[in-house]
């Protein structure tokens, strides 16, 4: 971002009166009203109101002066806090009067009903659901449309009015004294809520609220790869707007199951493969269950304990992209713990014939006793 004083057009000795004149003639300018569809000078007009905004505040003005803009964002300053758009910038200046006309400024329509709450709900499935997709369904409790009012919350026969507390424009506006000065905001009628609108009697199913808490149920397409603690947003399938107004969004957290063999890491999936000694030592053709089903799986002789087996493209599909992770085995070659005397003595004769030392046989407790009285 260019330096603040080289945006407004001042010099860095600028007193507070020069740097208000120069930001009113280049807000003037740059308003979105004065300039229609054009985005660049609606960018610029926040970008002098940002920089206004700290050097018209001492404390603000002596801390980017020293540091500069990393240092205002090291202290988490944000001097648009509460601005929900580029008219309410304006109207903190000018009073609320766009010198433009049109819907930058003064009195507004109503902003309707207000929208419903977003809603939360966790969805348990298994750990192969979870690599292959699934639909799942999940329960809970929301605020629906009224089937009695059809969600008006108006009784039936009863009049609409206009909102008494806002004269029908769904917003009251609110004075307040900021870093800035007097600032002029607006906000939804506590009233009616941004309707404009009241009724003359409420219906007696809602009491006048459009909407009614039930038990509701949605079918939830589980994409395949998800991982747990993904999240699912499902679009207008959330809480119903009070007085017919637009439904918030439903959003899913999906708790996948462990799996008794497979383990996930990303798109790919570990697996172990317990092998005996005679297996690694002199290779195998098994039969090996994968995530897709069974395939022949060849172990080469000599197959050494730890080693990775990779198969490519049988892992976890990628969410946000094509194809999919591997599946990686690893080799564990299992060493019996007590062998009949038969498989001993095998295994003895191969180690005399490779030249090991082994330690001696392991004699019974009668021998040794005998052993003691000879």
């Amino acid at each position: 971002m260019a330096d603040y004083y080289e945006l407004l057009g001042v010099g860095r000795d600028a007193s507070a009166d020069e740097i208000k004149k120069a930001y009113r003639k280049l807000a003037r300018q740059l308003h979105p009203d004065a300039n229609p569809d054009d985005p660049e000078a609606e960018a610029k007009f926040k970008e002098v109101s940002k920089a206004y905004a700290t050097l018209s505040d001492d404390e603000q003005r002596a801390t980017y002066d020293r540091y500069g803009e990393e240092g205002l964002g090291g202290a988490g300053y944000d001097p648009f806090q509460g601005f929900g758009s580029v008219n309410d910038i304006f109207e903190a200046f000018f009073g609320g009067q766009s010198p433009f006309g049109g819907g930058g400024g003064g009195r507004r329509g109503p902003a309707g009903p207000p929208r419903g709450a977003d809603m939360e709900v966790a969805a348990d499935i298994s750990f192969l659901d979870a690599v292959f997709g699934t639909e799942t369904e999940v329960s809970l409790r929301s605020p629906v449309t009224c089937g009695t009012c059809d969600g008006s919350g108006a009784a039936e026969g009863a009049e609409v009015v206009s909102c008494s507390t806002c004269g029908g424009a769904g917003q009251v506006r609110q004075v307040r004294n900021s870093i800035l000065g007097q600032m002029v905001t607006t906000g939804l009628c506590p009233a009616c809520q941004g309707d404009g609108t009241q009724v003359t009697e409420s219906c007696g199913t809602c009491r006048g609220e459009g909407r009614v808490t039930e038990k509701v149920e949605h079918t939830v397409r589980v994409p395949p790869g998800v991982d747990h603690g993904t999240t699912l947003r499902l679009t207008g399938r959330g809480a119903a707007g009070p007085r017919g107004g637009p439904a918030g969004d439903l959003y899913v957290h999906i708790r996948v199951a462990s799996h008794d063999r497979f383990v996930r890491a990303g798109e790919d999936v570990h697996d172990e493969l317990h092998l005996s000694l005679s297996q690694a030592a002199l290779g195998v053709n098994l039969t090996y269950e994968t995530l897709d089903g069974t395939e022949e799986l060849e172990i080469p002789a000599g197959t050494q304990p730890g080693e990775v087996i990779r198969l490519r493209g049988e892992g976890v599909p990628r969410l946000q992209g094509r194809g999919r992770g591997d599946l990686l085995i690893t080799v564990v070659v299992d060493v019996p713990k007590k062998l009949p005397d038969e498989q001993e003595a095998l295994l003895r004769q191969l180690a005399e014939l490779r030249g090991e030392d082994v330690a001696p046989p392991n004699e019974g407790l009668m021998s040794k006793f005998k052993s003691a009285f000879r």
